[in-house]
């Protein structure tokens, strides 16, 4: 069974939507980091179905969706990895991993 091309590119707009909704309304670093990874994955829902449709165009298989999703891997890898080391810098120096918490500048902590 072949799922349409479109049907992939509807769900991977519906899972970005999730993903920027989760980005940008919850105060948790942890979500957030979440958040961003389902943003991850949706583009690379999009890259393949992008890519099969490419295909089914040209005639031939062509290899420029799978190699863009390999980058985004290993970019969701490595922001996994810094985000992760972030937050655990953050909790050990705030005992929290609210981003209500977080201020640029320090006024807030002098305040609290």
């Amino acid at each position: 069974m072949n799922v349409p091309t479109e049907h992939l590119l509807i769900l991977s707009a519906i899972l970005f939507a999730i993903g920027m909704g989760g980005f940008l309304l919850r105060r948790n670093m942890i979500v957030v980091l979440m958040s961003i990874e389902l943003m991850l994955n949706a583009a690379n829902l999009a890259f393949l179905a992008g890519a099969r449709q490419h295909a089914a165009l040209a005639g031939h298989w062509v290899a420029e969706g799978p190699v863009m999703v390999t980058f985004v891997i290993a970019v969701a890898a490595v922001e996994a990895a810094v985000g992760l080391a972030l937050v655990i810098a953050f909790y050990r120096r705030k005992q929290t991993v609210s981003l209500d918490r977080l201020s640029p500048t320090g006024a807030a902590s002098k305040a609290n």
